[in-house]
């Protein structure tokens, strides 16, 4: 029996996941509901801007602030959750021969979970009962519907990391001896940090309901934002680790070169996984209540995260050189003009790319103290927000869409509609330099974030922000244009798009790099240094925070 099993696996490895439909429908019912996300949450993006701009008055039963919390839960949680999970899934299908059964199921019973949550958060949304931003901590109290909406959406990512870790269990046991694929390896990077790095904002959404509900007169609320903060700066890096899965992997088979490094990559991603989660207190860097040894410690936790994107900059890079004298390229640079910037699928990751240098840039501002007392809850962090967020990760997650949507459907990416994407890259590429570089520099300037329109008074100083606002609502115009171009695209593609075969790119290795190292597979010790890790940088504080904290804070609603 299980030796048939064993068969059937790889019956389906040799086949692809393309002819696997059970398999191919639960990535495109993900990619379906992330994309619709999507659309609603640019259009919201754009009445959001419009509104600050004072272009736009909304109408009585909707506030800015209705709009800034849906924009935010929608976009940055399930745009990008929905999005990993549909990529990742048919990762793990194609490199570990196919989803076993209960895995598949596992799927499914995820997505149910998520869209009830969602269902309920945006539910209390539009009845104006929790606009908490996207922040969700006290003491702003939303609606009890709204946590329990929130509690629905991580269960639901609970579930499908679940799965993957099943899946790739299941291979290991079949495959004693050889290393994982190096995309599913990134594949179980991601899972792991959603699975742990999700524990911290649960257990603070579990004290938020009975507060909420009245059952609890007060909370701590120092102890509800680090934990809020554990998880939002992980989150950002988890889509750091999905963006440069494609980086690595599919872009080198896309250009006609090899995988640098498969050591590298993998170094690259236990680094990140262990270094990930410590950090969060850099957001909190201007919060009074913690010690400034502590604050030090999470700054150089964050910044540490700069040693492996230095190596993944190397490792990239030097595969683009390789690959470009391979086609031709010629003296010092030529090697750049040889690259395929005509492919949407190397022009949108590589746009990505080169956004997450002044990316970079922006973070190093924000997590330093001096620093951070100029450009905190300005602008300016709005704007860094999107540059890393939404240049770095989400054209690279637009130009996975141009190979996977086509061979999830088993259809053809066309030349015209290669042609389009190229089009929506260069539309989104300058709608985000108006916004962001707007954003940047009237952060710079003292403009505040999460404010509605308004001019305190005809103050000079808040005058002479209006022009930059008017250049970001017209980058949100060209954002939404670019939304709406993409979200025609993936469903075209998954539709209507010519039948056909479609490759699923996975870059070789160099011939000359040696196997990798067994040591890399070893994830309960890089688990176990990432907990030892965590501890160090929140045991303390939090206990503190516990022992001699504030008096707790009642719920307000300040809408």
């Amino acid at each position: 029996m299980e030796q048939s099993v064993k068969e059937t696996f790889r019956e389906k490895a040799n086949k692809g996941l393309g002819v696997n439909p059970l398999d191919a429908k639960i990535s495109k019912s993900y990619l379906s509901v992330a994309f619709i996300t999507l659309l609603i949450g640019g259009v919201l993006g754009l009445v959001q801007g419009l509104q600050r701009a004072g272009l736009l008055e909304l109408p009585t039963w909707l506030n800015y602030y209705q709009v800034l919390t849906a924009h935010g839960i929608l976009l940055i949680l399930v745009f990008t959750a929905t999005f990993t999970i549909g990529y990742l899934y048919a990762v793990l299908s194609h490199t570990l021969e196919g989803l076993l059964p209960k895995v598949r199921k596992m799927a499914w019973i995820g997505l149910g979970l998520m869209l009830l949550g969602v269902v309920l958060v945006v539910a209390t949304i539009v009845m104006n009962e929790a606009s908490v931003l996207y922040t969700f901590y006290p003491p702003l109290a939303a609606s009890p519907i709204f946590y329990i909406g929130l509690v629905f959406v991580v269960v639901g990512i609970w579930s499908c990391a679940f799965g993957a870790f099943i899946n790739y269990n299941h291979w290991r046991k079949n495959h004693r001896g050889q290393v994982t694929p190096l995309y599913a390896f990134f594949a179980m990077a991601v899972f792991v940090l959603w699975f742990f790095g999700s524990i911290g904002v649960t257990i603070e959404v579990f004290t938020l309901i009975p507060w909420s509900l009245g059952w609890k007169e007060t909370i701590n609320v120092m102890v509800s934002r680090t934990l809020f903060w554990s998880f939002g700066h992980t989150l950002v890096n988890i889509w750091y680790i999905v963006a440069i899965s494609a980086w690595y992997v599919a872009i080198p088979k896309i250009i006609g070169g090899k995988v640098f490094s498969d050591k590298l990559a993998r170094v690259v991603v236990i680094l990140l996984v262990i270094l990930n989660i410590p950090g969060g207190f850099h957001h909190q860097i201007i919060d009074p209540g913690i010690s400034e040894s502590v604050k030090f410690l999470h700054v150089f936790m964050s910044t540490s995260i700069a040693f492996p994107s230095l190596m993944t900059a190397f490792a990239i890079f030097a595969m683009f050189e390789r690959a470009g004298r391979k086609r031709g390229g010629k003296g010092l640079l030529g090697w750049f003009t040889k690259l395929p910037w005509g492919d949407v699928r190397f022009l949108a990751p590589m746009i990505a790319m080169i956004a997450f240098i002044p990316g970079g840039a922006g973070g190093i501002v924000n997590t330093s103290n001096q620093m951070n007392q100029v450009i905190h809850n300005t602008m300016w962090v709005v704007g860094h927000f999107h540059i890393t967020v939404g240049v770095t990760v989400v054209l690279t997650f637009f130009g996975i869409t141009y190979w996977l949507v086509p061979f999830l459907s088993k259809r053809k990416l066309t030349p015209q509609m290669n042609r389009l994407g190229v089009i929506q890259t260069i539309v989104w590429t300058v709608g985000m330099i108006f916004m962001s570089g707007s954003q940047h520099l009237v952060g710079l300037l003292g403009d505040p974030r999460r404010t509605s329109f308004t001019t305190y008074g005809d103050h000079e100083i808040a005058l002479s922000w209006v022009p930059y606002e008017y250049v970001m609502a017209f980058g949100g115009t060209l954002l939404l244009l670019g939304v709406i171009i993409q979200v025609y695209a993936v469903f075209n593609m998954m539709f209507f798009a010519p039948k056909g075969e479609t490759e699923f790119p996975v870059g070789e290795t160099e011939e000359s790099e040696s196997p990798t190292p067994m040591w890399t597979e070893r994830w309960s010790i890089w688990i176990i240094l990432m907990l030892m890790v965590v501890a160090m940088a929140y045991v303390v504080p939090i206990v503190d925070f516990v022992v001699n904290g504030p008096p707790g804070s009642p719920p307000i609603r300040t809408w």
